[in-house]
């Protein structure tokens, strides 16, 4: 089914040629939800000079002291920002077969750096009856996280949405519940103490907090208490949706204003990308991100998919999509993806989903069904490991120096024929790699 069938607008235009008029009939085809701006101007402003912003955000001086004449090989092995995307619990359970969890862990491992778990931490996925508590899932994903040294974000400790709470939880008295509540975020935490990079802590507070309904306001500060008792070292993030859109972005900078002040330990800022249509507004993501970024906590995209959740092909579950709106959809992901990469707040983007036989939008994939690569995946690639990667070989100078622009990440750097791999952070700014010692 094409999506691109809305005829929004026909405009008639009458033009004289060789003296005679002739009726000029324009018919824009829109995407349902979007504008003439969006489908035929969206990037002219806004993607205009990116390119600098990322290279003054996400490079660094990679220098390296030899002896002079000498040839050096810079090789980028993998980046410092996440480019990562959700675990689904299939690869830990019966439901892929053999071959779709092979062909998942390979296609994974190609194309991400880091991961989180989609479901199998999700309190009423681990304990959907009361003292019945699954960690089978959350050990097998993250034995295979740590094996491929792919670090892996906890979603999420609690979800407070009232449909997502487990009905159990609501039979509880208020003290059993607070009880309840502090045996989660202890036991869990201190089971994988050290473990997971970092968790989300009570999910999607603005959109609906049963704990908070019935324990009152100091709830979030019990549970990141509650979670620092298991794990000290714990980095908790908040996660909310239809901030990136702007619908809600003052409702949850008010909500992160407020946990500051009661002194929740807010490690990083949590958006999801998924609230968009077949498209989604450039200014107002950098808008969104750059209000944000006034709280000095690092921002990820924790779940994004293209199209989104208010696109056509969710909303009327069409599974399909014709050539054209395939090479659509990869110029979006780009553009989403170099707006985030080129922001210095954001330090990660998630797909929520990258093969159509796991993905809760199976359209926005980049994996179809059988496997086979959708546009996307040439697009995608093509951005993360030869635009916005480096491979640079030269001559060491007189002085023994040779000095490459780099992308923040690890490197193998080769003077010689002897190799050393060294990591280079945005923290850092740059790296200095002396081979005369």
């Amino acid at each position: 089914m094409k999506i691109f069938s809305s005829i929004r607008s026909i405009n008639f235009a009458t033009f004289h040629l060789l003296g005679r008029p002739f009726l000029f009939i324009f018919i824009f085809i829109l995407i349902p939800g979007c504008s003439v701006e969006q489908n035929f101007h969206h990037s002219d402003v806004e993607i205009a000079g990116l390119d600098d912003e990322i290279a003054k955000h996400r490079k660094g001086l990679l220098q390296v002291q030899t002896n002079p004449g000498d040839k050096v090989l810079v090789e980028q092995l993998s980046h410092d920002f996440w480019f990562g995307a959700a675990i689904s619990n299939g690869i830990a359970g019966n439901y892929m077969s053999d071959d779709d969890k092979k062909q998942y862990k390979e296609k994974f491992l190609e194309n991400f750096n880091s991961a989180v778990t989609e479901n199998a931490v999700k309190w009423g996925n681990m304990e959907r009856n009361k003292g019945a508590v699954n960690y089978a899932t959350v050990d097998a994903i993250l034995n295979w996280t740590e094996v491929n040294n792919i670090p892996l974000r906890g979603h999420n400790i609690f979800w407070g949405i009232p449909k997502f709470v487990q009905p159990w939880l609501k039979e509880l008295s208020d003290n059993e519940l607070r009880q309840t509540l502090q045996n989660r975020a202890e036991s869990l935490t201190a089971k994988y103490k050290g473990r997971f990079a970092e968790y989300d802590l009570n999910n999607e507070m603005i959109h609906g907090n049963y704990y908070q309904d019935r324990l009152g306001p100091d709830i979030t500060k019990l549970m990141a208490d509650w979670a620092q008792n298991g794990d000290p070292d714990i980095k908790l993030y908040l996660n909310d949706y239809d901030i990136l859109t702007g619908n809600r972005l003052d409702d949850y900078m008010a909500q992160i204003r407020q946990l500051l002040k009661q002194g929740v330990p807010i490690a990083g800022i949590g958006v999801q990308g998924h609230l968009h249509t077949e498209t989604f507004d450039r200014n107002e993501l950098k808008r969104s991100l750059d209000s944000l970024a006034i709280f000095n906590l690092p921002i990820r995209v924790t779940e994004f998919n293209m199209p989104g959740q208010r696109s056509a092909y969710h909303r009327q579950e069409i599974t399909e999509m014709t050539a054209e709106e395939e090479q659509f959809k990869a110029k979006e992901i780009v553009d989403y993806y170099k707006i985030c990469f080129a922001h210095p707040a954001v330090e990660g983007i998630l797909m929520w989903g990258f093969w159509a036989g796991a993905n809760w939008v199976p359209v926005s994939s980049l994996y179809n069904r059988d496997w086979s690569p959708t546009p996307s995946v040439e697009a995608y690639q093509n951005l993360i490991f030869k635009e916005w990667w480096t491979k640079e070989s030269g001559t060491a100078d007189d002085s023994g120096l040779v000095s490459v622009p780099a992308f923040y990440g690890k490197y193998r750097v080769t003077v010689n024929g002897m190799a050393k791999e060294v990591q280079m952070t945005r923290t850092s700014g740059g790296l200095f790699v002396d081979f005369r010692k």
